[in-house]
């Protein structure tokens, strides 16, 4: 029987062959790659290469399964913490804020809260709140760490965790006080010329205040005034923190100078009084509003603008905002309060020595004020308006003595009362070296 014949092969086409020796170049990578990997790779121990793969929990340690027959069982691993991140923010205090409030709405830990308060001697430290008070807590999600408040200008109180629990300590910051003299002539405004002597806008208010009695201040400046103040400047750790009190100072309007010193008499509060011992203060003051201008003088004959007839105008008109707030004239007793003709809403303070003021147009009055109630020069008493006969918002404003209408701008005002003998004496003493820094600062300028 004949063989079958031989199937003759063809020689592989190049893809072919190109195939095969990719797939050996694969083959050879492969190998090397595993070799490689194996000797880089860290030792594996028997028992954790015994554990079978994927047995791992959500937190990426391995799961205790059991051991196989006649080996031991794997230690069991311990998960891994990460350390809580404190966080550190600064809380400003908003209006009707409390400790209780701001904890609920800074989602911070209430417990704590409770804890501190109950350390000793600092409740009311930690309890009592200003708008604007600043308050810096360090936490961990609400468990407080740290919290530290500025509870006045020279205590800070602080609160850390400690291991027993929370303790406390109020650090002094203790203030350095100097003393600084300053000069400017006004060329535009009271308060540029404040700005260009370096000047707070506080102090430049103080200043006005204490020669309101003497100088009205929107009406009676003039370019070339001249003012030379000595006051206060409070510092801590070197740095300047604001302006203190004026300690003496000399204004020069229309040529005419006055002068105040700042005196303590042994019963009373504070005041300035003239280098002869006599109080700045009077009894009453000139303008009982902050107003933008006088629209209306004291006039018998003045034709009134809505009636169209000649009446009297026997006060002041202070054109001011509505809402500005109305301050007593000097310190009496309410003996009027409510709708008068066309005045509109008015109220009416008697004084003694047979004084007696009227302020009319008014828009409100403040609150729980009563007839019959004393008062005291300064105090808001009621708000500008525009209420009865009147053209716009407005305080009108008039001065009687003995049921007899006085200018309110040109009436001679009585002084507060003067010094007693023994602090008359006291100031004498005191007045004397701050009245000379005051001639020396203008002797200098004069000279330079």
């Amino acid at each position: 029987m004949r063989d079958p014949p031989a199937v003759r092969q063809s020689p592989p086409s190049n893809a072919r062959r190109r195939a095969s020796q990719g797939a050996l170049a694969a083959a050879c990578a492969g190998i090397v790659f595993l070799t490689w990997h194996a000797l880089d790779a860290p030792a594996i121990t028997p028992r954790a290469a015994s554990a079978p793969a994927g047995a791992m929990s959500a937190a990426g340690a391995l799961s205790a399964v059991p051991a196989p027959q006649g080996q031991a069982r794997p230690a069991p691993s311990i998960p891994v913490q990460q350390a809580s991140i404190a966080a550190t923010i600064q809380i400003i205090v908003a209006r009707n804020d409390t400790m209780d409030r701001i904890f609920r709405r800074m989602a911070l830990d209430t417990a704590d809260l409770a804890k501190i308060r109950e350390l000793p001697g600092i409740r009311q430290s930690l309890d009592f709140l200003k708008p604007g008070d600043s308050i810096q807590v360090t936490h961990a999600a609400g468990a407080i760490h740290a919290l530290t408040r500025k509870v006045s200008e020279t205590q800070t109180l602080k609160v850390v965790r400690a291991p027993r629990g929370f303790a406390a300590e109020l650090i002094q910051n203790p203030v350095e006080i100097r003393t600084r003299t300053a000069t400017a002539t006004i060329d535009s405004s009271l308060f540029q010329a404040a700005e260009k002597a370096r000047l707070s806008e506080t102090t430049a208010l103080a200043l006005a205040n204490i020669f309101a009695w003497d100088i009205d201040f929107v009406l009676d400046i003039r370019d070339g005034d001249t003012f030379t103040v000595v006051y206060q400047q409070v510092f801590q750790d070197g740095r300047y923190l604001h302006d203190g009190d004026i300690l003496a100072a000399e204004f020069v309007n229309a040529g005419k100078p006055y002068r105040a010193v700042r005196f303590m008499p042994a019963t009373g509060a504070q005041g300035y009084y003239t280098p002869e011992g006599v109080p700045m203060r009077k009894a009453f003051l000139r303008a009982p509003v902050e107003f933008t201008r006088i629209s209306s003088r004291f006039n018998p004959h003045r034709h009134h603008p809505i009636l169209n007839l000649i009446r009297g105008h026997m006060g002041t008109d202070y054109a001011a905002p509505t809402g500005t707030p109305v301050h007593a004239a000097s310190d009496g007793r309410v003996s009027f309060k409510g709708r008068k003709g066309g005045y509109g809403n008015a109220l009416m303070i008697a004084h003694t020595r047979g004084v007696s003021t009227l302020y009319g147009h008014l828009s409100r009055y403040a609150r729980n004020l009563r007839v019959g109630e004393h008062v005291q020069q300064g105090q808001v008493i009621a708000y500008v308006g525009m209420t009865g006969l009147a053209t716009g918002p407005h305080l009108h404003y008039e001065y009687l003595m003995n049921g007899v209408h006085q200018d309110p701008e040109k009436v001679q005002l009585p002084a507060a009362e003067p010094l007693n003998a023994a602090d008359l004496a006291r100031f004498t003493g005191l007045c004397a070296p701050i009245v000379a820094r005051l001639d020396n600062h203008r002797n200098h300028l004069a000279a330079d």
